[in-house]
């Protein structure tokens, strides 16, 4: 049996909205990674096996390898289809706010957001939630969004509602947000709930494979540069740094979800308990933190790059040069020493 983990009034009041609802909208944050896709197709499922309207919509495009999900082509990017993505937002009565904990994560889709008339759900695991929304349902001590999503359905007396189609779903959110169960998986309710899921008929090997093993050449042509040309180890601190410019990523074709997993792959080099990639966008600088044992990286990302997350996996963003950028982040590592164990 899992652990019980949510608030009994919190529970009653999400039943109303869904019970209340017939046009359901879920947002997630900008640049959606496998947690925000999946606990939405999962949520989104569930809503539409219950006879609601439901639209996923995303601010921008989201990485390949997580387009073989169940109705990912019903998703509506806002970038491709503004006006429709917001007359949606406007026209919702329940707006589910899903893997984020704060408006600015959705960027241009903030606004509609905050000025929507709809009552609106936060679902979310990360770090200080903000009071965006009327109900904040929050539990940073979980792997995923994802997990989330199921537990809440279990809570919700629908388990029986769980299909194929959200069980892939939900299992995919959870696997990537640990990186394939390698961090930050350790409890074992974890493996109940891949256990139930594995009952509902999914293929967890077909989906490892759909997520890690099927790239694209120009993908494997930039990880072995990146590795050759752009990592740098700063050996006294156990770190290490990988780079890539606009204009390198533009030479080998970049396409969203190309670098995914490029922050992990220093942290299989004997000694290393914290990487960190910082990657060029046209809008600046995205920043991406692991770390292994203790090193809290979402500290890192807090002080220095207007980030957070987990204590092991966080992101930030830096509106400066790649050298400016570069700087700030070897000032951080002469300031809260990774390798020091006083942190």
């Amino acid at each position: 049996m899992l652990t019980r983990i949510f608030d009994e009034k919190k529970l009653q009041k999400l039943q109303a909205y869904i019970d209340r609802g017939e046009n359901f909208v879920l947002v997630t944050h900008v640049s959606p990674d496998g947690d925000a896709i999946g606990s939405s197709l999962g949520l989104y499922h569930y809503l539409t096996v219950l006879g609601n309207n439901a639209t996923v919509i995303v601010p921008n495009e989201f990485p390949a390898f997580l387009q073989w999900m169940p109705d990912v082509k019903n998703i509506l990017i806002h970038d491709q289809h503004q006006e429709y993505a917001e007359r949606l937002i406007r026209e919702a009565d329940v707006i589910f706010c899903m893997d984020f904990n704060e408006s600015k994560r959705l960027c241009k889709l903030a606004p509609f957001v905050e000025a929507a008339d709809a009552r609106k759900v936060m679902i979310d695991h990360h770090l200080n939630p903000t009071e965006l929304c009327d109900l904040v349902i929050s539990h940073p001590e979980m792997t995923s969004t994802s997990e989330m999503v199921f537990r809440l359905l279990c809570a919700l007396k629908a388990f029986d509602d769980i299909n194929k189609d959200m069980a892939e779903c939900i299992y995919t959110g959870m696997m990537t947000d640990t990186g394939a169960f390698t961090y930050n998986s350790n409890n074992p309710d974890l493996y109940l709930i891949i256990m139930e899921l594995a009952k509902k008929g999914i293929d967890k090997d077909m989906i490892y494979r759909n997520v890690y093993q099927v790239y694209s050449e120009s993908r494997l042509r930039l990880m072995g540069y990146t590795l050759n040309e752009k990592m740098k180890i700063y050996p006294e601190q156990k770190t290490a740094l990988i780079t890539l410019s606009l204009s390198e990523l533009n030479h080998f074709n970049y396409v969203p979800g190309d670098t995914e997993g490029f922050v992990n792959l220093p942290l299989s080099i004997e000694g290393i308990m914290f990487s960190v990639f910082i990657r060029e966008n046209t809008d600046g600088m995205k920043i991406s933190l692991r770390s292994v044992g203790e090193f809290p990286c979402n500290t890192f990302a807090s002080r220095y790059f207007n980030g957070g997350g987990h204590k092991n996996a966080s992101g930030g963003d830096f509106n400066g040069t790649m050298t400016e950028t570069v700087a700030l982040f070897e000032k951080g590592l002469q300031e809260l020493h990774p390798a020091s164990g006083t942190f």
